[in-house]
């Protein structure tokens, strides 16, 4: 039996202990729903650890789940993203899974940017956040992302400030400070 299936009983990948017909199938019987790239069962609850080990078979410590997929699995978006993003948690360089599905980016995250859930590194919520909003400002992403992940806790909006004033170069940093100041002054009004 695959590790995955030891570790993580609520989770089912495909191929692991059911095949993708088996899973496909169980979840058209309503005993399965899909929880990012896995299944668990329809009356388990979904949480935030769920999310992250659903990501095991791409992710893992050394890729970290970043942008919208980082948002789904702290809960503040309801949905996965179609796409996930990915990038290289470590020093080393790493192979990356090469997948429609999968956009990944072979640049190191700092440590302090990723946390740990359930076994697969997932950038903070205010790493997350910042990284929507670059996004947002060049049209990368929709900026809804960025509206939900502040309207579930609105408290990362001042450590967003203080992240990329502090933060070395990085691209559309300027415009992204000048967006999170914005809705700063927004806010204490």
């Amino acid at each position: 039996m695959a590790q995955t299936a030891l570790m993580w009983p609520f989770l089912y990948f495909a191929d692991d202990r059911l095949s993708t017909a088996e899973l496909t199938a169980a979840r058209l019987d309503g005993d399965l729903v899909e929880v990012g790239e896995a299944f668990m069962p329809a009356d388990a609850v979904e949480t935030r650890e769920l999310r992250a080990a659903s990501f095991r078979s791409i992710g893992g410590p050394e890729r970290a789940v970043t942008h919208a997929s980082a948002a789904w699995v702290h809960g503040a978006i309801p949905d996965p993203p179609l796409i996930h993003t990915l990038q290289r948690a470590g020093r080393r360089r790493a192979a990356f899974p090469v997948d429609a599905r999968i956009r990944f980016r072979d640049v190191a995250l700092p440590a302090g940017d990723i946390e740990l859930i359930s076994g697969v590194a997932v950038t903070t919520p205010v790493r997350t956040l910042v990284d929507l909003v670059r996004d947002a400002v060049v049209g990368g992403s929709p900026r809804h992302l960025v509206d939900d992940m502040l309207a579930w806790r609105p408290d990362l909006l001042a450590d967003a400030v203080t992240w990329i004033d502090a933060a070395g170069p990085i691209h559309h940093k300027r415009a992204a400070a000048a967006e999170l100041r914005r809705r700063q002054e927004e806010v204490t009004r």
